[in-house]
């Protein structure tokens, strides 16, 4: 393994709020502490096998993108310098120092924002059976991976455990009301444009990305973890081919070894030999150095 790996967090004294499948929360001051761990799920179980450094680039890629999106949306983050941070949490530098940032706490909106310039994924497969994407025509004769002549938005339901389940506009609309979900579409599309702008720049296609959005004193904000290789398609653009599945900076990689082994997606998940964890490490950390022209 390239470093120390950590699965999950301990801070004796400070109340746990939440534990996700790769993130552990907890509520200090009425903030919030997000620890992003080494942990990695795929086809909906987290895998026994951490992936090293996976955490620290979900840390810093998000704060990479919440200062480049300052002047398109608020965001819930405050800092993530441990010296900045109430005085109980300083003890466990060790879990924190690089991996976590204190937030706002936010009312979180129950919908998974997703916007998708690019034919792949869950996408690909309900076009090749409806034509559409979530409900949305497409032109025909469209390939995997092609261009979508213009991104679209395509929300989905929150699932704490499971698989998120597409829903269309106007069901979101249901759930949230119609203002808030305009809202919601324009301001996803509006961030994912800027984004995937920026990115092209550097020779990666975000072919698809998902957002959550929250309220803190009435005010819509950014939260959560914001454009990185768990929640988004990253593809080189020096590759890309359309008419089939892509190479990818995200951990396409950790599933299609799990495919290979034929694992039958039921419990207990299998563990990743040392190189494919590796393997997918790197390809985190030439993400985050790609995108941001630093080195984590």
């Amino acid at each position: 393994m390239l470093d120390t790996v950590i699965l999950n967090t301990e801070l004796p004294g400070i109340e746990k709020h939440a534990q996700g499948k790769v993130r552990d929360v907890y509520r200090v001051d009425g903030q919030l502490l997000i620890v992003a761990t080494d942990r990695i799920s795929a086809f909906d179980y987290i895998l026994p096998t951490g992936i090293p450094d996976k955490g620290r680039v979900l840390t810093q890629l998000s704060i990479f993108w919440f200062n480049f999106l300052r002047d398109v949306t608020p965001t819930h983050f405050l800092t993530a310098n441990v010296d900045e941070y109430p005085a109980p949490l300083r003890q466990f530098r060790s879990q924190l120092e690089g991996r976590s940032m204190l937030v706002r706490r936010a009312q979180m909106v129950e919908v998974e924002c997703v916007a998708r310039g690019y034919l792949a994924g869950s996408g690909w497969k309900e076009y090749k059976a409806q034509g559409t994407v979530c409900g949305i025509p497409l032109p025909a004769g469209l390939r995997e991976s092609d261009r979508l002549p213009a991104p679209i938005f395509t929300p989905s339901t929150k699932a704490q455990s499971g698989h998120d389940e597409n829903i269309s506009f106007e069901a979101m609309c249901a759930l949230v009301g119609a203002e808030l979900g305009a809202r919601l579409r324009d301001l996803t599309l509006r961030i994912y444009s800027r984004a995937a702008a920026y990115a092209e720049t550097k020779g990666v296609i975000i072919a698809d990305t998902k957002f959550e959005f929250g309220f803190v004193d009435g005010e819509l904000v950014l939260g959560d973890e914001v454009l990185t290789p768990d929640s988004s398609r990253f593809w080189p653009a020096e590759t890309y081919r359309p008419g089939g599945p892509q190479l990818s900076y995200d951990k396409q990689y950790v599933r299609d070894y799990l495919e290979s082994i034929q694992w039958n997606k039921k419990p207990p998940a299998p563990p990743l030999p040392d190189d494919v964890a590796d393997k997918t490490s790197e390809k985190y950390r030439l993400a985050y150095r790609v995108l941001t022209g630093k080195e984590l």
